[in-house]
């Protein structure tokens, strides 16, 4: 990478980690027109979908297993990755990546697949298998041996919305589940603590909200899976959540929900410095201030419920 498409680079790295994605934008095409790399055109993928201009964004996004550090990588399938088109009469199999909440986030395209194949195979994380079995298309837990009839063609679970030409988001529930709660506030405060940003996405220790609670975590709950913990979610009034796989769950779920979102690096899906995601309808986005005030943003969600 020469010196100069680094220093665009790192501009826009400055004002991607603030979520000044629009601020980011001039400096990332830069940096990708002068040579940066697949990092550089990763990071402007980011930039246009946090904007939500999907239509531009996805085709870079696309590139995003040659970017190094992401840990993304393609199956060795004999068969062709589905690039669009007609399926019929095929056997298509979608290939997960990513994080839960990743994965809960990109499933609302797989029923769309259900009109285009003959036969739709879902990997995904175990404990996402019970939950997505309502998608209607086979569930196959990625561990162990797989076992699903031979392909004719894969794709990776984050490029359907590029496959479908699905540019225009929409924000309705796509999941559900009984409700076997009795009402009140889920919480989340945490979330995978490996995640590189987890210091500034997960709620301090000794840090309470000033109103009753019942912690959704899954060693407090009992629950095995998350269709376990969706039943919970379905019967509550509304849940607050740090920016976590269970915020996913509850926005696929449409039910009433505050994602608390860190003042530094938040994730792209959230756009910028709004408080509405079109990911999602029922979800508000509260955004704690330059000094990681999470009372105050608590205050806040306090005087919305």
């Amino acid at each position: 990478m020469s010196k100069r498409a680094a220093d665009f680079h790192a501009r826009g790295s400055v004002h991607a980690l603030r979520g000044e994605w629009s601020k980011a934008e001039p400096h990332l095409r830069l940096a990708a027109s002068t040579g940066a790399g697949p990092a550089a055109r990763h990071a402007l993928a980011l930039a246009l979908l946090a904007q939500g201009r999907l239509r531009e964004g996805l085709p870079l996004y696309a590139h995003r297993a040659s970017v190094p550090g992401l840990g993304i990588a393609k199956p060795r399938f004999a068969a062709p990755e589905w690039t669009g088109g007609d399926l019929t009469g095929k056997h298509l199999v979608v290939f997960p990546e990513q994080g839960l909440g990743d994965q809960i986030m990109f499933a609302r395209y797989v029923p769309e697949l259900r009109g285009l194949a003959a036969d739709v195979t879902f990997i995904c994380l175990p404990p996402l298998v019970r939950l997505f079995e309502q998608l209607g298309v086979r569930t196959v837990p990625a561990a162990g041996t797989l076992e699903f009839p031979e392909p004719d063609a894969w794709v990776m679970l984050a490029d359907l919305p590029l496959r479908l030409e699905a540019f225009d988001l929409e924000g309705a529930p796509y999941l559900s589940a009984p409700a076997r709660s009795p009402g009140g506030i889920g919480l989340v405060r945490r979330g995978n603590p490996k995640h590189p940003n987890d210091l500034a996405r997960s709620m301090p220790d000794g840090i309470e909200p000033p109103f009753p609670t019942v912690s959704l975590a899954p060693e407090d709950t009992g629950a095995l899976d998350f269709m376990d913990t969706a039943e919970i979610v379905a019967g509550l009034d509304a849940v607050v959540s740090v920016d976590t796989s269970i915020a996913h769950l509850a926005g696929a779920l449409g039910k009433r929900t505050f994602v608390i979102l860190p003042e530094i690096g938040p994730d792209w899906r959230w756009g910028e410095r709004i408080e509405r995601t079109a990911w999602y309808d029922s979800v508000t986005l509260i955004r704690l201030n330059a000094q990681f005030d999470w009372a105050a943003a608590l205050v806040e969600i306090s005087r919305r419920l």
